[in-house]
């Protein structure tokens, strides 16, 4: 009997990284990060159609720009549909607003998820950072004053 998509990715020998983020400062920090998973199979999602960094051409999906409207259901029935399809192993997110839904699903599909909390962050945390501190598997900041707020998570210095 085969294994299913679902199995084969929990059983792959190289791991499969799905990075998502936002447009702009989320999605530069990271391609930043761009060392640690270029050695992979990898792709990214992104919530607006935008000129694509060569790096990025040929492996990137769009969901739609939404973090509190009817297009948040569109962007869960998306998030579901690019994992089963890409049967990612892990997810690598610097947010915002698409990171949520992706890590959801992924906690529903035991995919690990780590979470980066941009650099704009100096000394408060984000939306999204607060909601992702709980579902993220492992947690980063970038600067030291965030650590009262996350004391779970990783202090990994700047990106930039």
């Amino acid at each position: 009997m085969g294994m299913s998509r679902r199995q084969h990715h929990l059983t792959a020998r190289s791991p499969k990284i799905c990075i998502v983020a936002s447009c702009g400062g989320h999605l530069t920090e990271a391609l930043a990060l761009s060392e640690t998973y270029d050695a992979f199979e990898h792709f990214f999602v992104v919530n607006d159609k935008i000129a694509l960094p060569k790096q990025m051409e040929g492996k990137t999906h769009f969901i739609a720009h939404s973090e509190r409207d009817l297009r948040l259901v569109v962007n869960l029935v998306e998030a579901v549909r690019i994992l089963r399809n890409e049967c990612p192993s892990l997810i690598l997110t610097t947010g915002a607003g698409p990171a949520v839904p992706f890590a959801l699903f992924a906690k529903l599909f035991r995919i690990p998820v780590i979470y980066v909390e941009i650099s704009a962050q100096v000394t408060s945390p984000s939306l999204t950072g607060r909601i992702m501190y709980y579902l993220a598997d492992h947690f980063f900041f970038q600067w030291k004053p965030l650590q009262r707020f996350f004391p779970r998570g990783t202090y990994g210095g700047s990106l930039l």
